[in-house]
Formats: C-alpha cells, sequence, structure tokens
C-alpha cells in the first residue's frame, strides 16, 4: 500500500456489481487481505472498456484500487486464471455463497481463511462438486464471524455420543433430547462428522444442510435469502 489509500496487486472476487451513472460500476469485492469493500470501476460499462470481460463474477482477480472514502477506486483488474465459468444448478448456488458474505460480512474486515474457503467452494461448484463444498464454506463463515459451535461436545461439556439424539441451539450450542422432546433432532455420529468436515455419508450430507441452515438462518434474523428462494422457484418449474 502507498499512498492515498492506493492497494495494488490484491487478489479479490467480484460478489455484486450494479450500474453507477452512465458508464460505470460499482463492485461489491471480497479481498484476501482487505475484506469486503466497494469500489468505483469508472467507464466499466462502456462497450470497449477493457474491464468489460474481467470484472465477472466467481472469477479470481488481482484488483488494484485507491482511495480513503467508504467508496475506492478502481485502478487495475487482471484475471487470475484457472476456474471454469459456472453455469446451471452450481452458478445458482453460487449466488448463495455471495449473497451469505454481503449480508454477514462486515466491510474491511480482513478474513483470509474464509477468503479461501469461499475460493475452494467454487473451485468445487466448477467441477460439479456442491453440497459437500458449501457445508464446508458455512462453517468457516460461522467460526470466522465468531458464530462457531462446538458441534463435538454438549453445551456442559458432555462428549456427544455417535448412538444419541441431539438438539442444536443457534445461541447456546448442542443438546441432549429426550425421547419424548420433539424438537428437531439430530444424530450424533452426524455432528460429529460437520465437526470434522466428513461428508461421505450421504444422510449426514442431508442433516448437515439442516443445522447450517439453521444457524444462519438465525444468523440472518429470521430473513430470507433471495438466491435461495430464486433457486427454489427454479426447480420448481
Amino acid at each position: 500500500m502507498s499512498g492515498r489509500g492506493r492497494v495494488d496487486g490484491a487478489a479479490a472476487y467480484v460478489l455484486h456489481s450494479h450500474p453507477y451513472s452512465e458508464s460505470s460500476l460499482i463492485l461489491e469485492i471480497f479481498a484476501r487481505e482487505q475484506g469486503r469493500l466497494a469500489l468505483l470501476a469508472r467507464g466499466a460499462r462502456r462497450p470497449r472498456s477493457a474491464l468489460r470481460g474481467v470484472l465477472l463474477a466467481f472469477q479470481p482477480l488481482t484488483l488494484s484500487w485507491f482511495g480513503l472514502g467508504e467508496v475506492k477506486t478502481l485502478a487495475g483488474a487482471e484475471w487470475r486464471g484457472g476456474l471454469p465459468l459456472l453455469s446451471g444448478r452450481c452458478l445458482m448456488l453460487g449466488y448463495y455463497l455471495n449473497e451469505l458474505l454481503l449480508r454477514l460480512l462486515p466491510r474491511e474486515d480482513a478474513h483470509p481463511r474464509l477468503f479461501d474457503a469461499y475460493g475452494a467452494a467454487l473451485a468445487e461448484l466448477a467441477c460439479g462438486i456442491e453440497a459437500a463444498g458449501l457445508r464446508r464454506f458455512e462453517r468457516v463463515l460461522l467460526r470466522e464471524l465468531g458464530y462457531g459451535l462446538r458441534l463435538d461436545r454438549t453445551v456442559s461439556e458432555q462428549p456427544v455420543r455417535p448412538a444419541g439424539r441431539y438438539a442444536v441451539l443457534p445461541d447456546r450450542g448442542v443438546v441432549p433430547l429426550a425421547d419424548d422432546d420433539d424438537r428437531p433432532a439430530y444424530r450424533g455420529e452426524t455432528l460429529l462428522a460437520i465437526e470434522h468436515d466428513d461428508y461421505r455419508d450421504a444422510q449426514t450430507l442431508a442433516e448437515a444442510k439442516k443445522v447450517m441452515r439453521t444457524l444462519i438462518s438465525y444468523r440472518l434474523g429470521g430473513e430470507g435469502l433471495k438466491s435461495r428462494q430464486v433457486f427454489i422457484d427454479l426447480m420448481e418449474l
């Protein structure tokens, strides 16, 4: 970084963009060492702009910018390559990842581990690998934001038993359930597998989706995700 808040050669992804004036864009980006930022890309909408084919979502980029305000000014962008374009179902899941970052990640709060997990999830989506990569990303997201729960121990610090029945409370943690308790229950085996990022078992993967949806919905204040509803509507069609 040099004068005027200049940053050169930052590894980043574009999370969202929208028009600004007749020829420019406002970008929401996620940079490895700088976190989530807003950038003004001057002239990026012009037909002959070199930026038009570079500022794509889900593609690894190297960005440079300057400025001290809330919205910085883009100075340069290069495609780092190596990642196929997402399509179909995996494209919609990519939008889901981006919406989580936009909704939950504070501005200018660096999370290198989360950045790497996001890149790994995109790489799996590009190869058609869906559920396991999403669950791993969600776990890292919650941990990095300080919302992670230990799933191998109960709130009373007792070890989770593989054969046990448990509830997962977003504001507390794991609690054992009696046989007559009708709250949503999860196998101890599932919770232990999630804790170790082991999604080889199909039932574990299905239950992990429900666990992570409960935890993330709580952090979103119960507000639904636009990308999730769009995905549901498309699947119904």
